[in-house]
Formats: C-alpha cells, structure tokens, sequence
C-alpha cells in the first residue's frame, strides 16, 4: 500500500448505507475536490436488511437463507429465500444506480454470487445425503459464505456510484470468493492492499473477510467491526471513524428527551467497553482491543451532520474532573439466583454454575456473591434459563434456584466521585419512587450499576440522567469534551428517534 500517510479508515454501517444520495453528500465526497477525496478507506455493511434475509433477523430470529439451509424440516425451502435475496439486491441496484449501464454490472454481479452460492449449497445437500458426511459439520462455512454476499454487493454496488461521481474508487473484494487459499486476516488485508495507491484511490473493503481464523466463530455478526479495526492497524491509520445515524449520546434520547440529551465529545476505550456491556457498542470490544494497543483513536460521528466532529474515543484512561458519559442500561435481564445453605468454605461451586452457563452460549452482564449465594445477572431467553435451572437443579439438589425478570441502568463515566454521588443516584431513585433491588458500585468508579423492576425501567433512567447529567452540569464545555461539549443534539428528530443513543446499526 502506498501514498498512506495520515490516512483514515472509516466504517458506514448497513442502515447508513441505504441512505447513499445522502451519504454521497455528507461522507464519501460532500464539498471535498480532487486531492481531499483520497487518503480514506471506507469499510462497508451489508445494505439495511440483507444480512437478515442471508442469515436469520437479528431481533426477531425470522429464518433466513442460513436458517432455512441448516434446517433439516426446510427442505428446499432455502432455494426460494436466496432468490428473494438476490432480487432484493437487484431492487437495491436499481435505487442506487441510476446509470443503466451500472445497474446492469451490479446485477450481474450479484447472479454471479447468488447463482454461485446456490451450486455449491446444492453439491453440499447431496455430499451430506450420504452418511459418511455430516452437514452441521460444514455449517459455519455455509454461514460466512452467505453472510460474505451482503458486504460483496455494497462494496462493489458502492464502488461503481463512486466512479459514477467522477471518484477513483476501488472494489476491494476480502471475501475470497473462489479463492481456494487459507490466508490470515492479516494476510488476506497485507494482500488485497499491496498495489492500492491510496493517495490517488478511494477504497471500498468488504466488511466480511475470508480467513482462516473464521471470524464468524468467534464474532459472529459483529465481523465488520474487526475487519475495519485490523485493517486501520496493519496500514497504520491516523483515526479510525464509525459513521453511525445518530450522535453518540450522554442516553437513549427517546426516552429521556432529545433536549435533554447531550452528545458526548470525548471519553476513552474503558468507557466504551462498559457501554458493550450494557449491549450498546460503539464498536465491538474485541475490534477496540486492537485500536487501543495500537493507540488509535476512534471516532464516531453522525454520519448526516458532517460538520460535527461526533465523539472520540482515545486510549487515556483518566479524565481532567470527574464526569458521567453515558446512562444506558438493558431491559427484560434475568436475575439467576443460586442459593445453597452449605456453599461457604466449599470450593466448585461458581466454576460449575459458569460451565453451565458457557455450555447454552449464556451472556454474563454483571454477577454478585456472599458465603451461600450466588446470583448472576443474565441476558440470555427465558428458554435457555430455564434449561440451565434444569442442570443445576440436578447437579446440585440441595440448591434451591431462583429466577426473575429484571432490568438494569448503569451509569457510566470516569473517575466517578465517592459516597456523596451514590447518594446522589439513590436519592433521585427514591424521589421517583423507585427502589433497586441491588446495587453494584465498585472501586474502581467507571459505573455505577442498579438492578431495578423491569416497569421502572424508563422512570429510572429518566431520573438518574435528569439528576446526575442534566443537574450537575456534567458536560461542561472544557477541552475533555472536545468542542460539542455541553450542546444537545441538534439533529432532524429523526436522527434521534430511529434508534437508542447507542445502539447496533449494522
């Protein structure tokens, strides 16, 4: 890769990307000329939908390609849901494109890929017909090659409206479509860049990555994220940016108002990890990891407000003052709680109690324990708990083990003061007539967690932000909060209104 330095690597999540006339505008070339246009690489999603047509919806686990295929009921009914999928791209070709010639190229690549998925899932079917040969054997390959289609297509479908506008854009293809090697993901980058000039191209890099570490194993959907983090590293990028819809914001502003809310200019790596624990990643924490050792900066910023510089995220782990960040919280958690009379002094216990856990794929939010008792807080379905209820029932028949429905708000931030703010917190939870039913406030003082009834959920957070944000001033405009410090997010309502402060547009 040449012509690198001082460069940027930025990512448009799959929402975003449907948005193009307006991402043209504000992101990919806005008022930039000639020169400006390059030193950035742009690591694209799937368009809006796709990802969930190619595996299975993301919220509401309506089969996709993938689901249908690993089914052994769905028959061939995986056949006609790939062929939706590819008239769901030509559909998307023909909005994005309106050069006929250019839609006409996007469409016949997405027959390629499409009818090239289809032979090999058909050879597979009759390879797995004979008994020597097992399908689930196959199925994460089965998986990373469909969910490859989505970025294919937006890369190249971006690619050629780029070129189009007079860029010099170039398809980065890192999905290794017939490409019989097993290269690294470093590799695979290191290779697909070697010849890229990126002073006088503007490259568009698939999302998902083929490699031998099979990124899907272990990130499953959140794959984007790490290639465009490994990708900033191996070229040495200046900043890392997220283009999301929406500020990053100090709460959800749907529920605590979009005048309330406050855009957060500036925080570090250890406050993006809390707000993953709470389900709403800036980036995935794995994909942080990388950027934070190579003392990357990251960035994320409204992709429809391109005048405002969003929120940085650096590896600093201090603040100038103590400050809240962010107020963000998880709905509908289950409290598992494990009471056995005869634990204290006995080791094994919390070892087994996570096994099972770990065996159902069961995600830790937070976890509290005494002499006899155990509880961890769980976001997982009711139906897997209760399948872990079973087996320690059963390993343990003394035990007796308890489940509720809970809700938890976790105020996050940096260097957060001491006694006087945890009465703070408590005191605006009471005035609204709210009692928690536990609370974690640890000494490291980057959160402050409550464990609250789920229908107090919004209550709570309204009142925590009202007293610990809005009332104290916690946005002052010093350089720590980078020059929005202090402004509410100004956006057309429906920045704010389409999704939480934080939450996952890809």
């Amino acid at each position: 890769m040449t012509g690198h330095t001082g460069h940027t690597v930025e990512k448009i999540g799959g929402t975003s990307m449907l948005r193009h006339e307006e991402l043209i505008d504000n992101v990919l070339i806005g008022t930039r000329k000639a020169a400006d246009l390059y030193g950035r690489v742009f690591v694209v999603s799937a368009y809006g939908g796709i990802t969930d047509k190619l595996l299975e919806h993301k919220k509401t686990g309506e089969p996709g390609v993938y689901a249908l295929f690993a089914s052994s009921d769905s028959d061939w009914a995986w056949g006609d849901a790939l062929s939706e999928v590819g008239r769901a791209m030509q559909a998307i070709n023909a909005d994005v494109l309106k050069d006929a010639g250019d839609a006409k190229a996007a469409d016949d690549f997405v027959r390629e890929r499409v009818e090239g998925v289809r032979s090999c899932l058909i050879d597979l079917s009759r390879l797995c017909s004979f008994g020597q040969f097992r399908l689930e054997e196959h199925l994460l390959t089965v998986r990373e090659m469909l969910s490859s289609l989505g970025e294919a297509h937006s890369a190249f479908a971006t690619t050629l409206l780029l070129r189009r506008h007079g860029v010099n854009a170039r398809f980065v293809d890192l999905s290794g479509w017939r490409d019989d090697s097993q290269p690294s993901l470093d590799e695979r980058i290191e290779t697909a860049f070697r010849d890229v000039d990126i002073a006088h191209e503007m490259p568009i890099v698939t999302g998902y990555a083929q490699c031998r570490e099979a990124l899907m194993k272990t990130f499953d959907r959140g794959y984007t994220e790490v290639t465009f983090s490994r990708l900033a590293v191996l070229t040495g990028a200046s900043e890392a940016i997220i283009h999301k819809e929406y500020h990053l914001c100090s709460a959800d502003p749907k529920t605590v108002g979009l005048d309330k809310v406050r855009v957060i200019g500036r925080t570090n790596y250890d406050v993006a990890d809390q707000l993953s624990n709470m389900g709403m990643e800036a980036i995935h924490p794995r994909a942080a990891k990388g950027l934070r050792q190579a003392e990357i900066p990251l960035r994320v910023r409204n992709a429809f407000r391109p005048d405002e510089p969003g929120t940085l995220i650096l590896s600093d782990r201090g603040a100038p003052e103590p400050r809240v960040d962010m107020i963000a919280g998880l709905k509908g958690v289950f409290s598992l709680q494990f009471f056995e009379q005869d634990m204290v002094g006995v080791k094994g216990h919390d070892q087994a109690i996570l096994e099972v856990l770990q065996q159902h794929n069961i995600r830790i939010v937070t976890k509290t324990c005494n002499a006899n008792t155990i509880t961890h807080y769980l976001d997982c379905s009711m139906n897997a708990l209760r399948k872990v209820e079973r087996q320690l029932s059963e390993r343990f028949p003394a035990a007796e083990v308890e489940i509720q429905r809970v809700s938890m708000i976790s105020v996050i931030g940096r260097k957060l003061p001491g006694s006087a703010f945890t009465f703070k917190a408590l005191a605006a939870l009471n005035e609204a007539g709210i009692t928690p039913l536990g609370m974690h406030d640890l000494a490291r003082r980057i959160d402050l967690q409550f464990v609250i009834d789920d229908k107090d959920y919004e209550t709570a957070l309204r009142a925590l932000h009202a007293a610990l944000v809005e009332e104290d001033g916690a946005f002052r405009d010093t350089a720590d909060n980078d020059s929005q410090a202090g402004k509410s997010p100004e956006t057309d309502k429906s920045d704010a209104t389409k999704a939480p402060a934080l939450a996952d547009a890809a």
